[in-house]
């Protein structure tokens, strides 16, 4: 394996590591910060980092401690952080669904009832691109954190699309889902894509594809909300029903051809990311069930 870059990542605090197997694929991990603080001694921890991760090199061992100095600076800064109107701008004909930042905070994307998406300059204000295909209301949106060089739309019209964010270029249209779409999320290797339904229903996407791996179903009610982990083997939702629940990793016997089918069911364990195991063949599915006390909490 060799390490290609470094990602910082503000929240959770972290860094990335992108490397390169020696198959040419290309995959990340996350070291997470959690307990960094200004009292942090900031050579220990580069060194305990560089012993717990030989694909590091003593090298880049500068290049680390100035990631962890800057990550340092940021959280400090957020402490006296206070807010000013910026700017007003008159983005939609119809009311605004949703809004979302790029990792940089130099892009930004609103989603409305007039059916489009648009992408703008955070500095100037200008709108950059409309991304404009859906057939209804777009009313849920994301970046591909931390790349931030796709974003995703999800619509009423039941379909999600993928656009390449520095040309707004329309790359694939996800179709599948019963009734409106109304949550997206990434996971954080920017793989995968996952789909949160009206429908009951969550759906798992590739996105270099545009093909559908799987279904989460289990819920009773409509799926609001979704999210994966930081480490991206568990996705959790949200529902009308009054539970969230967690997908959880397992072994899964599919045998050659349907691994070669499910690329992403792969990884050091062997394992997937999976829901319902009524939908596949192999062990029962753990996840866990979350009662939860009123209908829209999380």
């Amino acid at each position: 394996m060799k390490l290609k870059r470094f990602l910082l990542r503000y929240y959770p605090p972290g860094i990335i590591l992108e490397y390169v197997r020696s198959n040419g694929e290309i995959e990340t991990k996350s070291i997470d910060l959690l307990n960094l603080t200004p009292e942090t001694d900031i050579d220990v921890l580069v060194n305990q980092i560089l012993f717990e991760e030989p694909i590091i090199s003593e090298a880049r061992k500068p290049q680390l401690k100035q990631l962890i100095i800057k990550l340092l600076q940021k959280l400090d800064t957020k402490k006296e952080q206070k807010f000013a109107l910026f700017k007003v701008l008159k983005a939609h004909v119809l009311p605004l669904t949703n809004c979302a930042f790029n990792k940089a905070g130099d892009k930004f994307i609103t989603g409305s009832y007039d059916r489009t998406c648009k992408v703008w300059d955070t500095l100037t204000g200008s709108e950059l691109h409309t991304l404009n295909d859906h057939k209804n209301v777009v009313y849920t949106l994301a970046f591909n954190v931390p790349y931030g060089d796709k974003i995703v739309t999800g619509s009423f019209d039941r379909t999600a699309k993928l656009w390449e964010t520095s040309s707004g270029k329309l790359l694939h249209t996800f179709k599948g889902h019963g009734m409106e779409i109304v949550c997206v999320a990434f996971d954080p290797q920017g793989e995968l894509l996952a789909t949160g339904s009206m429908d009951n229903t969550a759906k798992v996407w590739d996105i270099e594809k545009g093909a559908e791996i799987y279904t989460l179903t289990g819920h009773g009610a409509e799926i609001v909300s979704l999210n994966y982990n930081v480490d991206g083997d568990k996705i959790l939702t949200a529902s009308f029903d009054n539970t969230a629940k967690v997908g959880l990793e397992f072994e899964l016997d599919l045998g050659p051809a349907n691994w070669k089918s499910h690329p992403h069911f792969g990884g050091a364990h062997g394992g997937a990311v999976l829901f319902a195991v009524r939908l596949y063949v192999g062990v029962p599915v753990s996840y866990t069930h979350l009662t939860l006390p009123t209908i829209c909490s999380v």
